[in-house]
């Protein structure tokens, strides 16, 4: 019998895979096609339009997590944990998720987006390499998205500990949009660019994971 509730999941994944995969096509040409939109500069602004000594440490912070090379001894550190408790496939893909790394490199060659320049934003953090996809989202959003996935699956783990875990993990990929926007590494863009490539990578992670476990 077929299950029916199964088969629109499927074709509902199916087609959110293929509209983010088409979003993020369309959007690397118009960035690489064109100057930041008004957009961009809008969204900037209004991100940047309250400023503090503390609010530049908060979102240097939150930024922290993907600042190479915290998350090389982050991610080894959470997969070292998983393997101590016998959780060892789970180990071995976290260290996958390491792969947005070159991902991202990839992409920024191909469309070589310039970052904002202080002529436009307020520069907080002087950033290298090119602007788009945002680097940082990128890697929250796989990482961080990952272990958010883990958290729900793994029953077997105490609930106290998945909720905390599951809640830190929401929280950074929520903010740091926001903190490299602040800081004036990205474009609201390349943020959106890098948030949409984690989420297709992150599918892959977790259908290859799936299929790994049954």
């Amino acid at each position: 019998m077929i299950d029916t509730a199964t088969v629109n999941r499927k074709k509902f994944l199916t087609w959110f895979l293929i509209i983010l995969c088409s979003g993020f096509i369309f959007l690397s040409f118009i960035v690489a096609l064109f100057p930041p939109s008004a957009i961009d500069l809008k969204v900037s602004a209004l991100v940047q339009s309250t400023q503090s000594p503390e609010l530049d440490r908060n979102m240097e912070f939150i930024s922290l997590f993907g600042a190479f090379p915290v998350p090389m001894f982050m991610g080894f550190i959470v997969a070292i944990i998983f393997y101590v408790f016998k959780f060892r496939r789970e180990a071995l893909f976290v260290i996958l998720t390491f792969s947005s790394g070159l991902i991202s490199t990839v992409i920024k060659l191909l469309v070589n987006r310039p970052r904002p320049t202080a002529a436009l934003v307020r520069i907080v953090e002087v950033a290298k390499q090119q602007s788009f996809p945002s680097g940082h989202t990128l890697f929250y959003t796989i990482f961080f998205g990952f272990l958010l996935f883990l958290m729900w699956n793994l029953k077997q783990i105490n609930l106290v500990l998945r909720v905390v875990v599951a809640l830190l993990s929401a929280l950074l990929i929520l903010t740091i949009p926001f903190s490299r926007i602040y800081l004036g590494a990205h474009w609201l863009t390349d943020v959106l660019g890098g948030f949409m490539l984690g989420l297709i990578c992150l599918y892959f992670i977790v259908i290859l994971y799936l299929k790994e476990t049954h």
